[in-house]
């Protein structure tokens, strides 16, 4: 059952779809359904999405939204991010709660991945 006023579904840009697929099918496990030549959508076990073929990325730096994934081990996250062909852009940090890491996909979209350690 969906729920009222949550967040429901996510769609973000992507140069390249194929790239994307794998990127995110090696790092956290997700599948895939291709919608046409220039969309396919995701659901990560909890939250649905999809990527469109655009030119454009996401970034802080722009003002974007940052989706942050969780990790109970932060360091192997990042071994596991670099190992899938993404870029570390912040390194490990500490904030008030936990740490994290910002990191681009091989599109160049920003994402961080969080732990409370």
């Amino acid at each position: 059952m969906k729920k009222e006023s949550c967040i429901d579904y996510v769609e973000l840009p992507a140069k390249d779809l194929g790239q994307t697929k794998s990127f995110f099918s090696e790092l956290f496990g997700w599948q895939f359904i291709d919608c046409g030549d220039d969309y396919c959508s995701f659901n990560d076990g909890r939250l649905e999405g999809g990527f469109y073929q655009s030119n454009n990325t996401v970034s802080t730096k722009t003002g974007s939204v940052l989706l942050v994934f969780y990790s109970a081990e932060l360091e192997h996250a990042v071994g596991r991010v670099e190992n899938a062909g993404g870029k570390i852009i912040k390194p490990i940090f500490s904030f008030p709660g936990g740490r994290r890491f910002h990191f681009a996909d091989p599109n160049g979209n920003e994402f961080a991945i969080w732990s409370e350690q």
